[in-house]
């Protein structure tokens, strides 16, 4: 009988057994990144610094900083500068989110940095 931890414990195959740890200590790895995905968050600046937007890795606006001295700019510029810090925060977040995943995608089909030269599409 096998245990529900190591179902092949006691069946003498050591190379199915060494393959079923491997594969757990992947599994392990890849919830471990989707949790540091899932927290993953962007900064970004506009105006001189004046707004400072914030949004998580999948976009959702998660804090948004307003200088008084932006409110100067007028409207339409202040508008345009939340825009452009969002932007840049959401490039923020995907920067960071792809270097999280590239030591799981590194010479695999998935790398960005292939070596023929070509980029995933």
């Amino acid at each position: 009988m096998t245990s529900p931890t190591d179902p092949f414990a006691t069946t003498g195959d050591q190379e199915l057994s060494k393959l079923f740890h491997g594969f757990q200590r992947d599994m392990e790895a890849l919830e471990g990144l989707r949790d540091r995905i899932d927290s993953v968050k962007g900064r970004g600046e506009a105006a001189d610094g004046r707004v400072v937007v914030n949004v998580t890795q999948a976009g959702r606006l998660v804090g948004l900083t307003i200088d008084p001295r932006a409110i100067r700019l007028g409207s339409d510029p202040l508008a345009a500068a939340i825009i452009e810090a969002a932007a840049r925060a959401a490039r923020d977040a995907e920067r960071e989110a792809s270097d999280l995943v590239a030591p799981f995608v590194a010479g695999t089909p998935l790398d960005g940095d292939r070596t023929d030269g070509t980029r995933p599409r």
